[in-house]
């Protein structure tokens, strides 16, 4: 397994957010992370990639135990998420913006500029390259979020509701990009509420309610199971 998350707890004040979850991400695999608003799935997203402290568990990558790790380090070791918020430098452009991620593996300006402009193509943003962020649409956004996270040159990419907001054309061109990124070797972590881009991307799901997780499988086996659709919709639903 490439990254392996054992019992991850975390909690604030008196509010346990993540409760004893366990996640498994396979070597060019593709595996969602889904749930209710509330069920703690960006508080283990974070814990994960070095934002947080978890209060115990482990997360391994690459077969290293990477617990605790800060944010900069896990990127260099090959892991990195993105934000459902994005926030680019607004004032550069989608090029300059993507350097910035590409500076995390050379200090050469030209390198990062030449790495930068191969993942705007990689992602569909070629055309947008001398573009001010601050003038992206929020589809345009997503994908530059997307392209700065890849310009670091991860194995594993943690994607945080990447299609939030997204229509349905642009679902589906961002479900594209998705799979090539596999394609092209980097394995994928997501949280993602659009069902339609989980059913297309994902090989496995784990479902997260209350900080814990309740299933874990297939596609049409966590979609069809009665804690799944309870914790989504309430016992009324499941009862009908």
């Amino acid at each position: 397994m490439l990254l392996e998350v054992d019992r991850l707890c975390k909690s604030f004040g008196g509010l346990q957010a993540v409760s004893d979850a366990s996640v498994r991400l396979p070597e060019g695999g593709i595996v969602a992370l889904i749930g209710p608003n509330g069920a703690g799935k960006t508080t283990l997203f974070a814990s994960i990639a070095g934002f947080i402290a978890p209060d115990s568990g482990t997360v391994r990558f690459a077969g290293t135990d990477i617990t605790g790790w800060k944010p900069h380090r896990i990127c260099m070791a090959g892991m990195v998420r993105t934000f459902q918020i994005t926030q680019p430098f607004s004032r550069l452009s989608v090029h300059e913006n993507i350097m910035v991620g590409a500076y995390a593996r050379t200090a050469n300006a030209r390198e990062a500029a030449d790495r930068a402009e191969a993942v705007a193509r990689q992602v569909g943003m070629h055309h947008l390259l001398q573009t001010e962020s601050i003038n992206l649409t929020v589809a345009a956004r997503k994908r530059l979020e997307l392209a700065r996270a890849l310009a670091t040159q991860p194995r594993v990419l943690l994607l945080d509701e990447v299609m939030a907001g997204l229509n349905p054309t642009e679902i589906q061109e961002i479900v594209d990009v998705v799979k090539a990124i596999r394609t092209a070797g980097v394995s994928i972590l997501l949280i993602e509420h659009v069902m339609q881009a989980v059913m297309s991307l994902a090989e496995k799901i784990y479902v997260l309610s209350q900080g814990a997780i309740i299933a874990e499988g297939l596609p049409q086996e966590v979609t069809s199971n009665t804690a799944v659709i309870e914790a989504y919709f309430g016992k009324k639903k499941v009862a009908a």
